[in-house]
């Protein structure tokens, strides 16, 4: 089984009264394992490095108390963004497989559990089953859907939910999109598309621009993150798969990289299992497991 993150820290400071190259080098270690990347870990060591620097005995709770500040820094002040439009439009992106429409069915049922009318648009037209997959949340969300045959034009279908979402006086729209990445211009031309056939309703929106990562696939989160910002404008990331806290770095390292706020976070398989980013949480959730 996986070290959580909690004990690989554990492990590079047990026993040690004394910072010194040893336990910086230990501690290093431990975060590029719990896949926070190099550039971030790079960032926290030599913040700690001059902290400690002035005082180079220092009890084990304090040298954590400092890691989970230095953690906390550097992640940008995130959680779910207001509600300032009505209808509030987003636009769902990710790479297939990341939990992306699972992930919209989640925020459907969170937000219809607000209170809130909420309305899906199935545009990712270029996978068989997308689709199908949408209209079976949209069910157990209970929300409606605005769909139309697979191969139908991805921005038909956007402009078909923004005005649905008028008509019907909806809260909140979600609108999937296709996960494909083999050519960035295309993703980009698609995305433009979609966001200028929402604009033909809704002058404003779409109002935020949702990435799915998936924690577990580690340095490939970073990878996804940096090809979706160079095509698109990200507000906020939903980071999926953080049943534990092994892999948890990727989320402080992404949203430290590119400086996009976390929204939210997947925790399980069930529909309630979204939970809003909350980073002071989340954090003290790396040092302490059984807040998990």
């Amino acid at each position: 089984m996986a070290f959580s993150f909690f004990q690989k820290i554990g492990r590079a400071i047990a026993g040690r009264s004394r910072v010194d190259d040893d336990t910086l080098d230990a501690i290093e270690e431990a975060l590029i394992e719990s896949d926070m990347g190099v550039e971030t870990t790079l960032k926290v060591i030599d913040n700690l490095e001059e902290r400690v620097d002035r005082d180079k005995y220092l009890s084990q709770d304090e040298l954590r108390k400092m890691l989970r500040e230095e953690i906390s820094a550097l992640i940008p002040e995130s959680g779910p963004a207001e509600l300032n439009a009505s209808p509030y439009i987003v636009l769902v992106v990710g790479v297939n497989g990341v939990g992306k429409t699972t992930t919209i069915g989640k925020l459907a049922h969170y937000w219809k559990s607000m209170g809130k009318k909420v309305l899906l648009g199935a545009a990712d037209t270029f996978r068989a089953a997308a689709v199908d997959q949408l209209d079976i949340w949209a069910q157990r969300a209970g929300v409606d859907i605005i769909k139309q045959q697979m191969g139908s034009d991805p921005a038909a279908v956007a402009y078909d939910t923004a005005k649905a979402a008028v008509a019907r006086g909806a809260d909140v729209v979600l609108i999937d999109t296709a996960g494909r990445l083999h050519n960035r211009v295309d993703l980009m031309n698609e995305l433009t598309k979609i966001r200028n056939s929402v604009r033909k309703v809704v002058p404003d929106g779409p109002h935020e621009v949702l990435l799915v990562l998936d924690a577990s696939t580690g340095q490939n989160a970073f990878a996804q993150a940096k090809e979706f910002a160079r095509a698109t404008d990200i507000s906020g990331l939903v980071v999926t798969k953080l049943d534990g806290t092994a892999k948890g770095g990727v989320v402080v390292g992404v949203s430290d990289r590119f400086g996009i706020p976390v929204r939210y976070i997947g925790v399980g398989e069930h529909i309630e299992d979204l939970k809003p980013f909350d980073k002071e949480s989340f954090v003290a959730a790396l040092f302490n497991p059984e807040d998990i």
